[in-house]
C-alpha cells in the first residue's frame, strides 16, 4: 500500500497545483497547513524542507530507491509526481518537451506576472501607508494580458496546452482561474475561457481547489498578514 505523501500547503494558486495533481494521480496525502499569513513558512522545521520559505513542499516517504525525499517548488513537485506515477507528462520525449515548455512558461511567466498584478492592483493600495502606483498596475496588468493572449492562441486548435491534459494544465489553471482579480476581460480570450471551464469540469480539479478553502483570507484587510508577507525579512 502506498504511504501518504506529506503535503505542506496553504490555499493559494501554487498550493492548488499540488492538491489538484495529487487528486488527479490518486495519491494519498496528509495535509500539513502552513499559515503563510502568520509566518509559519519561516519556522526552522519547515525551512529544512523548503529553504526558500515558500510553500508548497512535500515529503514522499517512498521516494527513489524506497527512501524518503523532500521536494520544494511547485513545478519541481509536479514533475516529480508525474515521473513517480508515469501520468500527465507526455507519452514520449516529444510529448514531455511540450509539457515542460508550458510548465516553464507558467513558472517563469504567468505565475510571477499574475502574482505581481494581484499585488499592485489589490494589496499595495490597501497597505498602511497605501502604495497606489499607476505605472506598476499598468505594467503587470498589461503583461498578464499579453500572456493570456499567448495562452489563448495556443488553445485555438487543441483542448489542453500540451495536447493531452498534463501537469502543464495543472500549473497554469490555478493562476488563470483568477483572471477577474487581475482585471482581465475574459471575453478577449475565448479559447482560454473554454479551457478554464473544461479543466474545472474535472472532479480532481474541483477537489484540489476546495482543499482548506475556508482558510483563504483577505490580504486587503489583514494588516498583520501584510506585514508578514510584504515586510522585510
Amino acid at each position: 500500500m502506498t504511504k501518504p505523501v506529506e503535503l505542506y500547503y496553504w490555499p493559494t494558486p501554487n498550493g492548488w497545483k499540488i492538491t489538484i495533481a495529487l487528486a488527479e494521480m490518486d495519491l494519498p496525502y496528509n495535509l500539513n497547513l502552513v499559515n503563510i499569513g502568520a509566518g509559519e513558512q519561516f519556522e526552522p522545521e519547515f525551512l529544512k524542507i523548503s529553504p526558500n520559505n515558500r510553500m508548497p513542499a512535500i515529503i514522499d516517504p517512498e521516494g527513489p530507491d524506497g527512501e524518503p525525499i523532500s521536494v520544494f517548488e511547485s513545478g519541481a513537485i509536479l514533475q516529480y509526481l508525474a515521473r513517480k506515477t508515469g501520468r500527465f507528462y507526455g507519452r514520449d520525449e516529444r510529448g514531455r518537451v511540450e509539457v515542460e515548455q508550458w510548465l516553464m512558461w507558467q513558472m517563469g511567466g504567468l505565475g510571477p506576472m499574475a502574482g505581481q498584478t494581484h499585488h499592485f492592483l489589490k494589496y499595495a493600495p490597501a497597505m498602511d501607508p497605501p502604495h497606489d502606483l499607476p505605472y506598476a498596475k499598468d505594467r503587470y496588468r498589461n503583461e498578464t494580458a499579453r500572456l493570456y493572449g499567448v495562452l489563448d492562441r495556443r488553445l485555438a486548435d487543441r483542448e489542453f496546452v500540451a495536447g493531452e491534459y498534463s501537469i502543464a494544465d495543472m500549473a497554469i489553471w490555478p493562476w488563470a482561474s483568477l483572471w477577474e482579480g487581475q482585471e482581465q476581460n475574459i471575453d478577449d480570450f475565448p479559447n482560454m475561457k473554454a479551457w478554464l471551464d473544461r479543466v474545472y469540469a474535472r472532479p480532481a480539479v474541483q477537489a484540489g481547489r476546495a482543499v482548506a478553502k475556508e482558510r483563504r483570507g483577505n490580504l486587503q484587510t489583514d494588516k498583520d498578514a501584510q506585514k508578514v508577507l510584504f515586510g522585510k525579512k
